[in-house]
C-alpha cells in the first residue's frame, strides 16, 4: 500500500484535478467493480485476505459473457502524470494498473494510458465524460494537436477521454520486438495475445471509469463514442457493463451478426464484393492506371524472388501491392492518394523508384501495429475459429480469378486491389511479422474464444444508442450490420452514402452533432 499512497506530486496539481494534490490516487470501489477481482491488483493481493473469493455472476439471464464481482472493496492504482496544452485544449495524462486477465486466472498486470482532454474555458466546469474508442484492432488513440474536428465539438460538452487500448500506444504496447522477447514460444505468444480483444478493452474501460469519473457526475457514468472497431467495443460494452453508460454513439462500427459464433466468412464475402465495386470506380476515375498497375504487376512477378526485396526486408510481390487498397479504396481522398503513389513506381531507368518504396512502406502498419494483423480475424470470434477466413474466401470460385493479380495482368484485365483482409502469406512477405507466423496460425485455429456479445442483454438494452451507418462502407458491411441492429433494442441509425468509413475524420463535427441530437431525441426519426 505504501507504494501507492503518500506520493506527492512533483509537477503540481493538474488544472483538471485541482482538488487532487497527489499525483497518485488510491481509489476504492464497492461492491461492483466489474471484472477486477481482489487478486488482480498486485497491491490488493498483498492486503489481508478475508478468505472470500471473488464471486462470479453473469451480466444477464443465461448470458454467455462472464463478469467478475468482488464483494469487498477493490484497490486501483491510478497515477496522474501531469498536463500540457495544445492550441485550444488542455490534456492531462493518467496511468492505471489493470489485470492482464480480468478473470484472475492468468497472473500479471499491464499499464493503461489515458488522456483526459478539455478546453481551457471548461477546465473547472463540471461536465459529463465521453470515452472515445479508437478503430483497429491494435491502434492507439488519437494524439490531439489542436482543438479541431470532432474533438473540438465533443470538448464543448464533455471531458473527452482518449484511452490507448491495451497493447497500443503507451498502454503496455505490444511491439514486434518485445512480444518475442517476453514470450519465447508461439504458444506463449498466442496465450498472451488472447487477452487483447474487445472484452478485455471494455473491462479496462470500466476500471478507468470507476476511478476517473466522480460519483456525483451522472452517477459516475459516461458516454461512449466508438469509431469502426471502437463500435464493436461499444456493443461489447452494452453487453457487459451497460450500467456504466449514459449514452452510446457509433460511427461505421456496428459489428456484423453478433448472434453468430464467427461470421468472418460472411464478412469477407461481402467485403470482397464491395471492394470489387470500389476497384471499378477507381479505374473509372483513373482509366490510365489499368495499364500502369498491369505493368507494375508484370515487373514484380518477373523478379527472381517473385517480387522486389525492400530495404526493410519486406518482399514487394504482386499480392503485397494489392494490399494498397486497404488504405486507398475505402477512405476519403484514398483514390487520389493511391493514384499519385502508383505513378511514382518506376524511375527513369524503369526500376523501382525509392519514392514509391518510401510511400509503400508508410502505408503499411505491420511493423508499428502488429496486433492489427495478429488479432484481426479474432475480433469476429466467440466460440469458433476463423481459420484464415479472408484467405479461404479469396480462394472460392467467385473470387479466385478476380483477385489473381498476375493472371489479370497477363489476360489484360484490371488488377484488383484488396481491402481490409489479413492473409497468412503476410507473415512471409512482411519482415516484421515473420517471427510470429506460428503464433498467428495458433490464433487462427483457436476455437475456445470467449463471448464478446450478450444478445439477450442487447435485446433488453435501455441505454440510448445512435449510429452513423455508411451504406457503402468497405470495412464494415452494411447488410451484416443490419443483422446486428435487429438485436439491439432502441438503436437508432443514420444511414447514409454521403461518407466513406472515414466520415468522422472527414466531417466529424456534423456527424457527432447529429448523433448526439439523435440519441437525445432532438432529432426524431420515427
Amino acid at each position: 500500500l505504501s507504494s501507492y499512497v503518500g506520493m506527492r506530486s512533483t509537477v503540481g496539481p493538474s488544472p483538471l484535478h485541482a482538488n487532487k494534490p497527489l499525483s497518485t490516487q488510491v481509489v476504492f470501489h464497492s461492491p461492483r467493480l466489474l471484472g477486477l477481482p481482489r487478486i488482480a491488483c498486485g497491491v490488493a493481493s498483498r492486503m489481508a485476505d478475508d478468505g472470500h473469493d471473488a464471486k462470479r455472476r453473469r451480466t444477464g439471464a443465461n448470458s454467455p459473457v462472464m463478469a467478475l464481482v468482488d464483494d469487498s472493496e477493490v484497490l486501483v492504482a491510478h497515477t496522474t502524470t501531469g498536463s500540457f496544452r495544445v492550441p485550444g485544449l488542455i490534456v492531462s495524462n493518467h496511468i492505471f494498473k489493470v489485470p492482464l486477465d480480468h478473470s484472475g486466472e492468468e497472473p500479471g498486470e499491464i499499464e493503461l494510458f489515458v488522456r483526459e482532454v478539455t478546453t481551457p474555458v471548461n477546465a473547472t466546469r463540471k461536465l459529463p465524460y465521453l470515452l472515445y474508442l479508437q478503430g483497429g484492432p491494435g491502434f492507439e488513440s488519437p494524439r490531439p494537436t489542436e482543438a479541431s474536428g470532432w474533438l473540438k465539438t465533443a470538448c464543448n460538452s464533455f471531458r473527452v477521454v482518449l484511452m490507448d487500448q491495451r497493447g497500443t500506444g503507451k498502454s503496455s504496447q505490444v511491439t514486434v520486438k518485445n512480444l518475442g522477447r517476453h514470450h519465447k514460444t508461439p504458444e506463449a505468444q498466442a496465450k498472451y495475445l488472447a487477452h487483447f480483444r474487445a472484452d478485455s478493452i471494455v473491462r479496462d474501460a470500466e476500471v478507468v471509469r470507476k476511478s476517473l469519473v466522480p460519483r456525483d457526475n451522472y452517477s459516475g457514468r459516461w458516454s461512449l463514442l466508438g469509431q469502426s472497431f471502437g463500435g464493436f467495443c461499444t456493443l461489447t460494452y452494452l453487453s457487459i457493463a451497460p450500467e456504466g453508460l449514459i449514452e452510446a454513439l457509433m460511427t461505421g462500427g456496428i459489428a456484423p451478426s453478433v448472434h453468430e459464433a464467427c461470421p468472418a466468412d460472411q464478412v469477407y464475402r461481402a467485403c470482397y464484393r464491395r471492394v470489387m465495386t470500389l476497384n471499378q470506380r477507381y479505374y473509372t476515375r483513373f482509366p490510365g492506371d489499368v495499364a500502369v498497375v498491369q505493368r507494375i504487376v508484370s515487373y514484380l512477378a518477373a523478379q527472381p524472388e517473385g517480387g522486389v526485396r525492400l530495404p526493410s526486408g519486406n518482399l514487394l510481390t504482386p499480392r503485397a501491392l494489392q494490399t494498397l487498397g486497404l488504405s486507398g479504396l475505402g477512405s476519403g481522398g484514398g483514390f487520389e492518394r493511391l493514384h499519385y503513389l502508383l505513378e511514382t513506381f518506376f524511375d527513369t531507368d524503369d526500376e523501382v523508384n525509392p519514392t514509391f518504396v518510401k510511400g509503400f512502406e508508410s502505408w503499411q502498419s505491420w511493423e508499428t501495429n502488429p496486433l492489427y494483423a495478429l488479432l484481426h480475424e479474432a475480433i469476429y470470434c466467440q466460440g469458433a475459429p476463423s481459420r484464415w477466413a479472408a484467405q479461404r474466401v479469396r480462394e472460392e470460385p467467385e473470387f479466385a480469378a478476380a483477385y489473381d493479380a498476375v493472371g489479370a495482368a497477363v489476360a489484360g484485365r484490371p488488377v484488383l486491389f484488396t481491402g481490409e483482409m489479413v492473409y497468412p502469406w503476410m507473415f512471409e512477405d512482411f519482415a516484421a511479422l515473420r517471427p510470429y507466423a506460428p503464433a498467428a496460425h495458433l490464433l487462427a485455429e483457436k476455437a475456445d474464444w470467449g463471448a464478446l456479445y450478450d444478445v439477450q442483454a442487447l435485446q433488453a438494452n435501455v441505454v440510448p444508442v445512435a449510429a452513423a451507418t455508411y451504406v457503402e462502407d468497405m470495412y464494415v458491411d452494411y447488410e451484416l450490420a443490419q443483422a446486428t441492429v435487429r438485436h439491439v433494442r432502441g438503436l437508432r441509425q443514420w444511414m447514409t452514402s454521403e461518407y466513406k468509413h472515414s466520415g468522422i475524420r472527414d466531417d466529424g463535427v456534423r456527424i457527432v452533432d447529429r448523433l448526439l441530437s439523435m440519441v437525445r431525441d432532438t432529432i426524431l426519426l420515427d
